[in-house]
């Protein structure tokens, strides 16, 4: 009888040592997952920054380029009704005063 009151309270006692394993297991995974959270957290949050900084400096350099084509196209312009002008000019006999040098 000893024996199997015995081979009962060793299969307890193995039972109890499972569950305490997977108690242990789940502490460290759920410890471990923690440490990661934050972790990936700051990676996100630099990534974020980086891109925001890329995005600011496309922003700048697309106004930049914007500013450029809106000075051309004026340039075109002026010289386009510095053209006409001058053409109306001609045909009246008069012209602009250029100084020379």
């Amino acid at each position: 009888m000893s024996v199997g009151k015995t081979t009962k309270v060793e299969e307890s006692f193995q039972r109890v040592l499972g569950f305490k394993k997977m108690v242990d297991r789940w502490q460290n995974s759920h410890t471990h997952c923690m440490w990661q959270t934050p972790l990936g957290q700051r990676r996100n949050l630099y990534a974020a920054l980086r891109m925001q900084d890329t995005r600011e400096q496309e922003l700048a350099l697309a106004n930049k380029q914007l500013l450029m084509a809106r000075r051309a196209a004026l340039h075109q312009l002026l010289e386009q009704e510095h053209q006409q002008y001058q053409q109306e000019l001609n045909l009246t006999g008069r012209a602009f005063y250029v100084e020379r040098l």
